[in-house]
């Protein structure tokens, strides 16, 4: 085979295939074609030399907000993806099933960079979210649409994979788990994950893992008090453990209010690490205090996760989350996205949503990224 694009001379970590060494990574018609060393090229092959750096499967970010100039959340996802070494974007509730169809039409269709989608079952998404107001989208039942929901992730599958609710006071005042009642029944039907945002009670963390089905997702699992993961000692909430037991995933979803380094080092101490690591990017904190993945990675590397977990909780786990393994690895036959990514040592500053100051002594950076099996380089 006469491959198109090789990377050569990186330090490979592909945790789906349990390795981490030096070797090749080869692309032709958007998918790996070689996997090895000493891959050889035709004539026309284009060869990277990426001694130094590590490649790695296309980053998945499975917490972000890509519907620019549909909500005011939206940020523009191949501009993001060329900065942060993102090749999978999951725009998590930003749409819901009355303006899907424009945010698959005009952003979606027309990305070069992938987005999936996570569809909100509130009729227009997450609609009041600015820096001057907050309306939950939750809060008037009549604009929860689970028949609408169902129809447009039916008709859309190849990019919708999963439903998406908001829950707590910001996003469903009152109503506890009324919507989680709803979004279940919409995701059972439609065959499909759910992702759920949980913010301040009600309902309370340990009353929403306890109702999540094996493979659904809580997302901004690491949250800070009130309403949080572990208690004022640090110990893990029994209702936490018990719904990783039964086959919730946890996902980070930093965002400008939902990740906290105290609840973190509570939750790494007792060897409990986020199934993914997203960012939860969205307008409001894309300056800070989330800016994007791989600033999110580099803070539980600093932390004390070690690289092969954070790059597999930004890659193979995303896909199972997704339920997609033509991504997340660079197996032979997978898409052909990957990433190039340095790690440098040094003295770096973190931030969480408290604002609580994390000196941290690495820092991941994206140094270009292959999309689609072409190097997109991040100009």
């Amino acid at each position: 085979m006469s491959h198109e694009l090789i990377l050569t001379g990186a330090r490979v970590i592909d945790p789906a295939q349990s390795h981490d060494g030096v070797c090749d990574v080869a692309f032709t018609d958007g998918k790996v074609s070689g996997f090895g060393i000493g891959l050889a090229g035709g004539p026309n092959t284009i060869v990277k030399d990426l001694t130094g750096s590590i490649v790695t499967p296309g980053l998945i970010d499975l917490h972000t907000h890509v519907y620019w100039g549909g909500t005011s959340l939206g940020i523009d996802a191949d501009n993001f993806c060329r900065t942060s070494g993102v090749t999978t974007s999951v725009d998590t509730g930003s749409a819901g099933p009355g303006n899907f169809d424009g945010f698959r039409k005009h952003v979606i269709d027309r990305s070069e960079a992938r987005i999936l989608a996570f569809l909100h079952i509130s009729w227009a998404g997450i609609y009041g979210f600015s820096s001057r107001m907050e309306i939950g989208e939750g809060e008037d039942r009549r604009l929860i649409a689970p028949r609408e929901a169902v129809e447009v992730a039916k008709r859309n599958r190849d990019v919708i994979a999963g439903i998406k609710v908001r829950l707590g006071r910001h996003a469903s005042g009152d109503h506890g788990s009324a919507r989680l009642d709803v979004a279940l029944d919409v995701a059972e039907e439609a065959g499909l994950p759910l992702m759920a945002h949980i913010d301040e009670a009600p309902p309370t963390y340990e009353e929403l893992v306890s109702r999540l089905r094996p493979g659904d997702i809580l997302t901004h699992a690491f949250r800070p008090f009130p309403n949080a993961p572990v208690t004022v000692q640090g110990r893990l909430k029994p209702a936490v453990v018990e719904a990783r037991e039964r086959g919730v995933l946890f996902d980070i979803g930093h965002g400008m209010g939902s990740f906290a380094f105290r609840t973190a080092r509570a939750m790494l101490a007792h060897g409990f690490l986020p199934d993914t690591i997203s960012s939860d990017v969205h307008a409001f904190c894309i300056n800070g205090p989330a800016f994007d993945q791989v600033t999110t990675m580099s803070k539980f590397l600093c932390l004390g996760m070690n690289l092969n977990e954070v790059i597999a909780a930004s890659t193979v786990n995303a896909a199972v989350a997704l339920q997609r393994m033509d991504l997340g690895t660079l197996r032979v036959g997978s898409l052909g996205d990957a990433t190039v990514l340095s790690v440098t040592d040094g003295f770096f500053d973190y931030y969480d949503v408290r604002g609580e100051l994390l000196q941290g002594n690495k820092r991941i950076a994206s140094e270009g990224v292959v999309l689609k099996g072409r190097w997109w380089h991040p100009a």
